[in-house]
């Protein structure tokens, strides 16, 4: 990785009902240490133009705060970029919470490693009364081949091995797939396939994220269930997937 990617982009996607959750996503952030040099910014994008999110919007100057009209979470990540400079940027939902040492482990590792187009971990569910749920079946720590995530999400009902909310990507890498897909949901799974056809990825056991479980969270309303449409989702996503495996071309070129 070159000098610029001591700058990681942490882009937040953000609507009305989560945004009270946005002073504990601070807080996570602004307790990550990194190696060296290294520096942060977050970008938080709002889906919509309310004047819900603002007050939730902290004071600093490394924070830039952005509104555009409403077209779920991946329309607002995607236009996020925008406003990214960073050489490789981290998703960081409203609602969710880095673990310590998080953004130390996703920039070593793509350091480390030049051939690696991004970085995953291990999740944990953050449950209403406070505590935490692992997940059964991670990966083991290492490198993820090209095609390791589509086929674990093949066998598995759409289930992916690893969750996209943790990712860390090449700047360059995002923006050559055009960012998250168009999708009502499962954008974020849709784009992991994209960058599981076309790059190798890592995976870390240390846990990095905490999930939060909460009424008002888009993956527990029935609509995201529905199976017309998730069926439908997973048909586009795994078209875009083998249609990029097929033309031939990976990262780095």
């Amino acid at each position: 990785m070159n000098r610029r990617a001591t700058l990681v982009t942490v882009v937040t996607a953000v609507h009305a009902p989560s945004a009270r959750f946005l002073p504990q996503a601070w807080a996570s952030l602004r307790d990550q240490e990194l190696p060296g040099g290294a520096r942060w910014e977050w970008v938080i994008q709002e889906d919509g133009t309310t004047d819900a999110v603002r007050p939730h919007v902290p004071d600093d100057p490394r924070v830039s705060f952005h509104q555009g009209r409403p077209g779920g979470p991946g329309v607002a990540r995607t236009i996020a970029l925008a406003h990214a400079r960073g050489d490789c940027v981290k998703v960081l939902d409203a609602d969710d919470r880095l673990t310590p040492g998080a953004l130390a482990r996703d920039l070593a590792a793509l350091a480390a490693d030049p051939t690696l187009g991004w970085t995953t971990c291990r999740v944990l569910d953050l449950l209403p009364d406070g505590s935490t749920a692992g997940f059964p079946g991670d990966p083991d720590e290492g490198p993820l081949e090209r095609g390791a995530v589509l086929d674990h999400w093949k066998r598995h009902d759409f289930r992916p091995p690893v969750h996209p909310a943790t990712l860390c990507v090449r700047r360059e890498l995002l923006t050559a797939l055009g960012g998250w897909m168009a999708l009502p949901a499962s954008e974020d799974t849709g784009l992991l396939l994209a960058l599981d056809a076309v790059s190798r990825g890592w995976f870390s056991a240390e846990a990095g994220l905490l999930y939060r479980k909460w009424e008002g969270q888009a993956t527990g309303q029935s609509a995201h269930t529905d199976p017309a449409e998730r069926a439908a989702r997973a048909a586009v996503a795994e078209a875009r997937a083998r249609a990029l495996a097929d033309l031939g071309w990976s990262y780095p070129a």
